[in-house]
């Protein structure tokens, strides 16, 4: 039996779906991985390979509607397929899922499966700009086109499945499950001592939609009155459009109110010096992983009551919930952990507990495993 999961970047492949991907090994299954560049990233492909998975390059342009390109990555997705031969065929976000469910469907591919991770920009705001709406009306006639031959839809939040079902996009006889995100592996996302000066930690792409602003605007609000307090920000400048400026982080960084470190390649060092994780997004997230290793490392959420955020926080706790794009209560949150600093340790405990429970990595797994019939 052959299983070939096909993904937007490289990357993921290890970070997000690694133990998928072993579990499906363990299972006696062939796995066969395809993304755009995996030649380039020699480090991902070696660990995949490790692994026992077999790689593919595709091609594949993340973001952008050209549909040259985009006929492109159908016709690679079509001679992949129709080479590897196989049983399974799973694709994540929103161009694999497209382009990868109607190969799959072209070829007759016996089990077809996609998995939702989150709508991203053009689904944020369901009024939004000409351009967000010309986006949105493109992907959902791509989506109805190409789910409507699934054998099965996951979704990592309820929201989500209950959008796909106001639209239209699943045919009425495709069944569809919600899982838990993508999981977290609470052992390597281990807790770690609190630190002694009270830290509130953002790990995010640079995204104006992921709150960066609103994290900053609190920092300053709260550093007058708190200024032993620190406000942390993790995360790479995106070229994205809707990404902050050089000129606003830099500011941010000299008046001396955000402690900025750049990209992380393990964020565990920056969970381990932080009370509080914070992340005021407006953007249509899946289930955040960086929501899930902060629930693991016993962290209290401070987060925007939006889907897939929602589902992460039991309200009083293990953290809060916000108005999205809301400062006023974002700094009252914030400012809840500073005033009675005792929340951190009891909320934080009610986080790990959570993560154990619900969003273990091989709980999630063995959900999508029998949903998909693996043996």
């Amino acid at each position: 039996m052959r299983f070939l999961i096909i993904a937007g970047s490289p990357w993921s492949l290890v970070h997000f779906r690694g133990h998928l991907i072993e579990a499906l090994l363990k299972s006696g299954i062939e796995v066969h991985a395809a993304a755009p560049d995996l030649s380039a990233e020699s480090q991902v492909r070696d660990r995949l390979e490790a692994m026992g998975a077999r790689v593919h390059d595709i091609y594949l342009k993340r973001t952008g509607t050209n549909p040259l390109d985009d006929a492109r990555t159908l016709w690679a997705l079509l001679r992949l397929i129709r080479r590897v031969g196989p049983h399974y065929v799973l694709g994540y976000t929103i161009k694999p899922v497209i382009f990868g469910s109607l190969a799959a469907t072209w070829t007759r591919r016996p089990r077809r499966y996609a998995l939702i991770t989150g709508l991203g920009y053009s689904f944020s705001d369901e009024q939004g700009d000409r351009q967000q709406r010309w986006v949105r009306r493109i992907a959902v006639a791509l989506y109805k086109l190409s789910l409507r031959y699934s054998h099965k839809v996951f979704f990592q939040n309820p929201d989500d499945q209950a959008l796909f079902r106001s639209h239209g996009i699943l045919g009425s006889t495709t069944p569809s499950v919600v899982v838990n995100g993508s999981g977290v592996d609470t052992d390597y996302f281990a807790p770690q001592p609190y630190p002694p000066v009270p830290d509130f930690l953002l790990i995010a792409r640079l995204l104006a939609d992921k709150g960066v602003r609103q994290f900053a605007e609190a920092a300053y609000r709260l550093k007058a009155d708190f200024p032993e307090a620190t406000f942390t920000l993790v995360g790479d400048l995106d070229a994205n459009p809707n990404s902050i400026t050089r000129e606003e982080l830099d500011r941010w960084v000299e008046d001396g109110v955000i402690r900025y470190l750049g990209h992380q390649s393990d964020v565990r060092a920056a969970f381990a010096s932080s009370s509080v994780f914070v992340l005021p997004t407006f953007y249509r997230e899946g289930v955040p992983r960086t929501i899930l290793e902060a629930l693991s490392m016993g962290r209290p959420i401070i987060t925007t009551d939006t889907p897939g955020c929602r589902e992460t926080v039991i309200e009083g706790e293990n953290g809060y919930l916000v108005p999205a794009r809301d400062v006023d209560e974002l700094s009252q949150a914030m400012r809840s952990f500073l005033e009675r600093p005792e929340l951190v340790a009891l909320m934080g405990q009610r986080s790990r507990e959570l993560a154990l429970q619900k969003y273990d990595v091989h709980k999630v797994n063995a959900v999508m495993l029998k949903e998909m019939g693996v043996p």
